[in-house]
């Protein structure tokens, strides 16, 4: 197939962010597919807008658009950059040869370029859903005015009507396309555990721990991810304050950026643990943060109280358990079902972050507990959510949304 994979942010291991789009990609490549990407060159000088480069990464063509994207932006600011990256994205995907183009958001505006590509060269669109919308914006009051919730809502209900398949990234998300449009196509493919790149977690983990003199052979809770407002970090701040009150030797670590990044920081040093017990660190290559998920003892993923969030599929969940790393999480949902059943983690409350430090700080003081949610993390790691397990199905999902067309084409 010739297939035309449209990601405002791919990344790839040598970047800071989720990997699932390269991973997919280069086992397309893998599978004997010409694969062609198109994204946004998000670290771009501002003056550098309209252009773009071309790169080759693991046998797929990326087209990078030079267009700049913090997560720190101003709304309005995000809404032009969704803009800009959604023109330029749609005469070039429509510019290349294509039997079928594959969309993934956020942001949904990812639709736009894709229906223009599939409507001129006549191809099938797959959408790719990685939040609900517009539930998940209007939780957040990221839509207020009735204005623009109807307009978010007619653009989701137009990228279904035009998608031949869509993609979920949980059974949640699935639930919720379903809901709003009965006689879509669902799949649901969720993140997965890159178990290569975590092979020498270990190792890694005990050469970070070696020449960190604050960590040495204490326990370790971690945070590796984006800093927004979507997922509250500052429930680990007040983790760690009352940790570095009745368990002063366990380390927390943040790693990452984001919009809450100045915020986290301030309360961090307000609540005196910033660099006692706490430690912040700038976001880094997915090659670098292997090493302090070999390091931790409990991965955490966070995110607010808002019901519409307990359906997310974070890429941290997926990496602690590549990394053989048991993970805790603060919400309810498919996530936290999978860590009650398998015994790979912790679920806990999301209001009281007192009580959280108590449960994730007696976890990871416990040798027998965390080595037994180890095996677990492993196995959950292995056998339900291992990414060439799961591309077979991404994989399969493309090959049918061609087959109508490659029937049509036998026929004609």
């Amino acid at each position: 197939m010739k297939i035309v994979y449209l990601h405002q942010y791919f990344r790839t291991p040598d970047m800071s962010g989720g990997t699932r789009s390269y991973e997919f990609a280069r086992r397309l490549v893998r599978n004997g597919h010409d694969v062609h990407v198109v994204t946004s060159d998000t670290d771009a000088a501002p003056d550098a807008r309209r252009t773009w480069r071309t790169t080759v990464e693991a046998g797929a063509v990326v087209h990078w658009a030079a267009v700049p994207y913090r997560n720190a932006m101003s709304a309005r600011d995000r809404l032009s950059a969704f803009g800009q990256f959604a023109r330029l994205a749609a005469t070039r995907a429509a510019s290349l040869e294509q039997d079928v183009v594959f969309a993934t958001s956020t942001p949904l505006t990812i639709a736009l370029p894709a229906v223009y590509s599939s409507r001129r060269r006549r191809s099938p669109m797959v959408l790719e859903v990685r939040d609900l919308w517009p539930e998940v914006p209007i939780a957040l009051g990221a839509l207020r005015s009735p204005l623009t919730r109807r307009a978010a809502t007619a653009l989701e209900g137009w990228a279904y009507r035009n998608a031949a398949h869509v993609v979920a990234l949980s059974p949640g998300m699935a639930a919720g396309v379903r809901a709003r449009h009965p006689g879509a196509a669902v799949t649901v493919v969720p993140n997965g555990c890159d178990r290569a790149l975590f092979a020498d977690a270990d190792a890694a983990g005990q050469a970070l721990r070696a020449r960190t003199p604050w960590l040495g052979d204490r326990p370790l809770i971690l945070y590796a991810g984006t800093l927004g407002f979507v997922n509250d970090v500052g429930y680990l701040v007040r983790m760690a304050a009352t940790l570095r009150r009745d368990r002063p030797d366990v380390r927390v670590a943040i790693v990452g950026q984001g919009a809450e990044t100045a915020r986290v920081r301030e309360l961090a040093t307000r609540a005196d643990v910033l660099g006692r017990n706490l430690f912040m660190f700038d976001q880094m290559p997915k090659t670098e943060v292997v090493a302090f998920f070999g390091a931790c003892d409990l991965a955490v993923s966070t995110v607010r109280d808002e019901p519409a969030l307990h359906a997310n599929s974070a890429n941290k969940v997926f990496d602690g358990w590549a990394a053989g790393r048991p993970v805790a999480v603060n919400h309810e949902g498919w996530i936290a079902d999978v860590l009650r059943r398998s015994g790979a983690g912790l679920v806990l409350p999301p209001a009281d972050s007192a009580a959280a430090a108590e449960l994730a700080g007696a976890f990871v003081t416990d040798p027998a507990r965390t080595a037994a949610a180890r095996t677990a993390a492993r196995a959950v790691a292995a056998t339900e959510f291992d990414r060439d397990l799961l591309f077979e199905s991404f994989e399969a999902v493309l090959s049918r949304a061609v087959a109508p067309r490659s029937a049509l084409s036998a026929i004609g």
